[in-house]
């Protein structure tokens, strides 16, 4: 066998059980009738993506959520926020997914949506005020009148940012925007802004224990990563659906849950959505 070959093989190896994937479900819809159930996925535009396609990640899912549903179910990745938000207006989705909490959140108290469950591991999402070791701003009310960097305007870390600010010094702050969470430090390092936000744990951990920087404040919890249902949804279903995500747990769950890049769900009491409706201004 002949190196080009050899590797035309290795790749079909390695891309077979995607395509398998792929296969089940578009043969499963075909058995199925009836309008395709949507379901929106929006992951956080602040992140850097996983670089593997919605539709390889979620292939069992699909299948799992056809079973459910008993019709065809198509997936859409929205990670633009104002498609996100357009599309939750007009109740383009059946259910969706949806990282950034004040959309979910305006959806559910604007648009008819319900709460079906949270995300494991993003119910106390904090954001951190961080600053230099040698700085000179202890707590927040330090940063009246002072530019802060944070994360895309839109971002849940800098919805969160605003309100925390807000309460504290009303209008007295400027932020300036960049758009990835590990591009915030860097205004802070070189003298840009005398303090940066950020939500993401590795970040603030990194800023911490490696470069020996402060965090001067972090802002109340705000749970995120929302599974939310198109008030057209019954009442039945959204339990289905509950049922479903809040049930993925152990080895058998362990496929699911790693395209998801999660580790479970939770459930989540939907009276506390109006409230952080109301701090988060939406």
């Amino acid at each position: 066998m002949d190196k080009r070959t050899f590797i035309s093989a290795i790749g079909a190896a390695i891309a077979a059980p995607t395509v398998w994937a792929q296969r089940a479900s578009e043969k499963a819809n075909a058995q199925l009738t009836g309008d395709p159930f949507i379901v929106a996925v929006n992951e956080g535009v602040t992140y850097r993506g996983l670089g593997i396609p919605l539709s390889e990640r979620l292939a069992d899912v699909q299948l799992d959520l056809q079973k459910i549903l008993k019709r065809p179910v198509r997936f859409q990745g929205i990670d633009d926020y104002v498609t996100l938000a357009e599309g939750l207006a007009a109740s383009r989705y059946d259910l969706a997914w949806v990282h950034p909490a004040h959309h979910s959140i305006r959806a559910i108290l604007r648009s008819g949506y319900q709460l079906i469950c949270g995300t494991t591991g993003w119910d106390q999402y904090r954001a951190s005020f961080m600053v230099r070791g040698d700085s000179m701003y202890k707590t927040i009310t330090d940063f009246r009148d002072k530019k802060i960097g944070a994360p895309a305007e839109d971002s849940i870390t800098s919805v969160m940012t605003r309100a925390t600010l807000k309460e504290t010094l009303g209008s007295a702050y400027q932020l300036i925007y960049v758009r990835y969470q590990d591009a915030v430090p860097f205004m802070v390092e070189n003298n840009l802004t005398p303090c940066g936000v950020s939500a993401s744990r590795a970040v603030v951990r990194d800023w911490t224990e490696k470069k020996a920087g402060r965090v001067a404040h972090v802002t109340r919890p705000v749970p995120i990563k929302h599974w939310i249902a198109s008030k057209t949804v019954s009442a039945s279903t959204r339990e289905e659906l509950a049922n479903y995500f809040l049930g993925l747990q152990g080895p058998d769950a362990e496929k699911r849950l790693k395209g998801l890049n999660v580790t479970g769900f939770l459930p989540l009491d939907p009276a506390t959505v109006a409230p952080m409706g109301a701090w988060l201004a939406v």
